[in-house]
C-alpha cells in the first residue's frame, strides 16, 4: 500500500472498471456508500474535447461516522465525503483514498481524531480487499 501526505492507495493490474467494482464492494462491506461520482475523463471530453485515460472520483461516506462527525463539528461537512479515486495506469489501474486524519488535523476536536482513525482503519481494510493482480 502506498501512502503520501494526503492519501493512501494501491496499484493493481485490474482494469479501472474492475478496480472500481472491487473497491465499491469492499467499501460497502465496511459500511460506506457512494454519494457522488465524477467521471473526470468524460467531463474533460464533453467540456474541453480532451481525451484522457479513465479517471473517476467517488465520494464515499459511512453514514454513522458522518453523523458523529457532523454532531461533533457542524462545519466538518466542508471536508466530506471521503474521496476515492480510480484511474488507469500503464499496466492496470490505481486506487487512492483521501487520508481521513487530514480532517482531524484541521480541527481542535479530539472526537474527530477518533472518528478519523476509525474511518482510516475501515478504508484501509477496504483497500486491502482489492486484488493486487
Amino acid at each position: 500500500m502506498s501512502e503520501h501526505r494526503y492519501g493512501f492507495g494501491v496499484e493493481t493490474t485490474l482494469s479501472p472498471e474492475e478496480a472500481e467494482s472491487q473497491i465499491r464492494e469492499a467499501l460497502a462491506d465496511e459500511g460506506f456508500g457512494i454519494l457522488t461520482e465524477i467521471d473526470v475523463a468524460s467531463t474533460l471530453k464533453n467540456k474541453l474535447d480532451i481525451d484522457v485515460a479513465p479517471y473517476r472520483i467517488l465520494g464515499a461516506c459511512n453514514p454513522q461516522l458522518a453523523y458523529q462527525a457532523l454532531t461533533a463539528e457542524h462545519s466538518i461537512g466542508l471536508l466530506l465525503p471521503c474521496n476515492v479515486i480510480v484511474y488507469e495506469r500503464e499496466d492496470g489501474s490505481a486506487i487512492e483514498i483521501l487520508e481521513p486524519n487530514l480532517m482531524a488535523e484541521l480541527t481542535d476536536n479530539s472526537h474527530l481524531r477518533e472518528l478519523a482513525g476509525d474511518a482510516k482503519t475501515r478504508l484501509e481494510r477496504a483497500l486491502a480487499k482489492v486484488e493486487a493482480g
